[in-house]
């Protein structure tokens, strides 16, 4: 009989890349992983306040907006986040409110600019990153992506602190200003030929070519 643990290491990392797996089980394999990059993500503002009582009878509204794949992960992300900030624990407050707030403009591409903090393996790390999106929801998916890529950030230990849209003379990292040049081209890898009618059928022995 073996004594089940509440952490799961993976045997195959040693040193200084040996991680904890506490992360969300799958009923499919039985491993613990965290939640996919290509998570669908969605912004909510949830209201919540402390549970009126006598020597309080109208609370504070406490606000927060936040990204999440759904109402649930919202309400339970604003809970964690209002404990720490001004201690009020999901059993003595209650949810006003959770909206989802949808783009305004989804078709406009603009830079927005993120403020964050996550925990790494060594220690809590400030940080601030650029992104030129459609949308508050595809930044924040792709500043998730990044972070798992580069930095072994997981979603659960990544705090975004704030998401602001900044105009082109703001820009300040320089993968990000070479977009904003006038006049920007980008070469062309791939080109479908359009035979004429003449010439053009429907089934051909090889497959087209479109690499230059």
């Amino acid at each position: 009989f073996k004594q089940k643990t509440a952490y799961e290491i993976c045997a195959c990392l040693v040193g200084s890349e040996m991680c904890i797996r506490d992360r969300v089980s799958t009923q499919s394999t039985g491993h613990r992983i965290d939640k996919p990059n290509n998570m669908p993500l969605n912004e909510y503002q949830v209201i919540g306040r402390h549970v009126p009582t006598d020597a309080d009878p109208l609370p504070k509204l406490l606000r927060m907006r936040l990204f999440a794949p759904n109402e649930v992960v919202a309400k339970s992300r604003f809970w964690f986040f209002v404990k720490q900030q001004r201690n009020v624990k999901k059993a003595t407050g209650q949810i006003v409110s959770c909206n989802r707030i949808l783009e305004e403009k989804p078709t406009k591409l603009k830079n927005f600019g993120i403020w964050l903090r996550y925990t790494s393996r060594s220690g809590i790390h400030n940080m601030y990153k650029e992104f030129r999106d459609t949308s508050r929801c595809g930044a924040v998916r792709a500043l998730y992506n990044e972070m798992a890529g580069r930095h072994r950030a997981r979603w659960s230990t990544i705090q975004i602190i704030r998401v602001d849209e900044i105009a082109t003379k703001d820009i300040r990292r320089a993968n990000m200003k070479q977009f904003t040049v006038p006049n920007v081209r980008f070469p062309q890898a791939h080109v479908v030929t359009k035979r004429s009618r003449k010439y053009s059928r429907t089934f051909v022995p090889q497959r087209p070519s479109t690499c230059l």
